[in-house]
């Protein structure tokens, strides 16, 4: 059951970073849960365990490391398309 609470944490988690920085994350619900659930172990990893916790998951570091996560993925993203369509 915790495993299944992490997944929809991921996904909370995921869905509020792409809606703050206003980009869509590839991969619908699915691509919300990894960027949730990479972006709270990069918070972690950066950040330490800090401020509130619910069903095991820091909720400001796990948000600032999936914000990270979603600027990045945009950036590399985008960058692609750009490239993508210089070309044809």
């Amino acid at each position: 059951m915790s495993f299944l609470l992490f997944l929809i944490m991921g996904g909370i988690i995921g869905w509020l970073a792409g809606l703050i920085l206003g980009k869509d994350i590839p991969g619908g619900i699915i691509g919300n849960i990894i960027a949730g659930i990479v972006g709270a172990w990069l918070g972690s990893l950066l950040l330490g365990d800090w401020g509130p916790e619910i069903w095991g998951v820091y909720l400001i570091p796990a948000l600032i490391g999936a914000l990270v996560l979603v600027f990045v993925l945009s950036l590399i993203l985008g960058s692609m398309r750009k490239g993508r369509t210089r070309r044809t």
